[in-house]
């Protein structure tokens, strides 16, 4: 019989017949039936073999099926609201094309702890929550696929290895190229505006690198960069695209991954308004007063927020445990097993959200420390940032930035040389910067006295210089992390999980 798969099911008359081909993502046995959660790939459903409709042989034959065994099935398809995926196929006929021999990954994600799912990445990316992440992460990517086409852009492709840094950083991996020096990319920009001034509008879409021995939940050594170039462009002109930008991949996201990120839990209400209201837009100056404490926005006081965050992390750790003693004592004292099993559920997420309210009871205090003692002129870390954002619900767009702490291709501001048309696009939530753009410096002379301020040599960038020598134009771009915008989009801790295969400081396989 013709293979169906689970994303179908909703195409499919209930009462049909349909064959599915997959894996057995988990197991629960009775005398008369077998009930596997069952995965294709293409979403997961709840499969039924039951003595009285295959017979003892069969039913014998089911009991050999494993955590990822591969198998094919077919039955009746159902709709089951209560059922995993809203189906269930009460089974009719199975083939076992192999039985699995001790899958590794058998609790939950949370008690087997990150090392040891890092470390079986290639096993961990069946499991439900990582299968729901790369299909947000899909979708992502067509969706911005989807709107630079839409808005006119052409794409195209930068190199990957270079003859020099693109920001003066040493922060470079290094190769050789037929005994020439050469370089990991860690930025297509460059390229793009030689590219912008042929074709007018252009975006690049591939890996960038970066060697930085830091290892965050916001790093990676390899991750995807989405950077789009306009000729004839302000960077206000860029701050409007960026907001449309936005908009457009979380509105995709909330239209086509309901299911996903009801599998992730995440919260979507931030995500309706990102797509509803407009992104708050503050100066550097400015955002250093509300990081300070010194400014406030719409009644909201960084440093306030933050002590009251603090305060409902001890006030929440509190009441966990007392509620865990609680049905920890009920477990005791005797409970059926269906009622145990919901108890012994809601402690393992309380002591989750204790882990958490830990964390915050860590950090909160040095975050809040950090941001009182910022000193104007620096760059923001991710503290400051966190900080910075917890007063605003959307993503807000910081602009106009010192000049010393950023790179040697920004156009100054008008009047006001110390300052440089940048933005940094910070989304909510603590997840910090996600986009870096800039009005781009057209002014040759500036350029290369930029250049050598940032002690960079001359003679790799005369082919930049050159767009600036033969039809110069104002114009402007940003880069977008996708990694960055997948946590943020489905509310991850670390952006190691939105990867297939994370590269990262201290981490090369599998």
């Amino acid at each position: 019989m013709k293979q169906q798969y689970i994303q179908d099911f909703d195409q499919i008359e209930d009462g049909q017949v349909v064959t599915v081909k997959g894996w057995i993502a988990k197991i629960r046995n009775s005398k008369t039936n077998h009930f596997f959660d069952f995965r294709d790939g293409t979403g997961f459903t709840q499969c039924v073999v039951s003595l009285d409709a295959v017979g003892e042989e069969q039913f014998e034959e089911a009991k050999r099926l494993t955590l990822e065994s591969s198998v094919s099935f077919t039955g009746t398809l159902l709709r089951n609201e209560k059922s995993l995926g809203g189906f269930e196929i009460q089974v009719t006929d199975f083939e076992i094309y192999h039985v699995a021999d001790g899958f590794p990954i058998t609790k939950e994600d949370k008690e087997h702890g990150v090392n040891f799912l890092e470390e079986r990445r290639h096993l961990w990316l069946r499991r439900r929550r990582q299968w729901a992440i790369m299909r947000v992460r899909n979708q992502l990517i067509q969706s911005i696929h989807d709107f630079f086409q839409g808005e006119g852009f052409v794409q195209m492709d930068a190199p990957f290895m270079t003859g020099s840094a693109c920001e003066g950083t040493t922060d470079l991996f290094a190769t050789d190229f037929f005994g020439d020096t050469a370089y990991l990319s860690q930025s297509g920009q460059l390229y793009a505006e030689a590219m912008a001034m042929a074709m007018g509008k252009v975006y690049t879409f591939g890996p960038t690198f970066r060697s930085e021995k830091s290892d965050t939940p916001r790093h990676l050594s390899e991750f995807w960069m989405i950077e789009p170039e306009v000729a004839y462009a302000t960077n206000e002109d860029n701050m409007d695209t960026i907001e449309r930008f936005i908009k457009h991949v979380i509105g995709r996201i909330l239209r086509v991954c309901e299911k996903e990120l009801a599998m992730l839990e995440r919260d979507t209400t931030s995500l309706q308004q990102v797509v509803s209201e407009g992104f708050p837009r503050v100066s550097y100056t400015d955002a250093v007063k509300i990081l300070n404490g010194t400014q406030e926005v719409n009644g909201k006081n960084a440093i306030k927020l933050q002590e009251e965050d603090l305060a409902a992390a001890k006030q929440l750790i509190e009441d966990s445990n007392k509620e865990i003693e609680e049905r920890q004592t009920a477990i005791k004292a005797g409970m059926k097993k269906g009622a145990r099993k919901h108890s012994e559920g809601i402690i393992s997420n309380l002591q989750a959200a204790i882990k958490v309210a830990e964390e915050q009871l860590r950090n909160i205090p040095k975050w809040i420390e950090s941001a009182k003692n910022f000193q104007d002129g620096e760059d923001f870390g991710g503290s400051d940032e966190t900080v910075l954002t917890r007063v605003f619900s959307l993503p807000v767009m910081v602009y106009n930035w010192p000049t010393k702490i950023k790179a040697f291709y920004m156009k100054e501001v008008e009047g006001q040389p110390e300052f440089v048309k940048g933005v940094d696009l910070l989304a909510p939530d603590g997840f910090g910067e996600i986009i870096g753009g800039s009005e781009r410096e057209t002014d040759i002379n500036i350029l290369i006295r930029k250049i050598e301020e940032h002690q960079l040599d001359q003679d790799d960038f005369e082919w930049y210089l050159d767009l600036r020598r033969f039809g110069s134009v104002p114009h402007a771009g940003f880069g977008l992390g996708l990694e960055r915008l997948v946590r943020w989009t489905c509310d991850l801790h670390h952006v190691r999980e939105t990867s297939p295969f994370p590269r990262r400081y201290g981490h090369i396989k599998p």
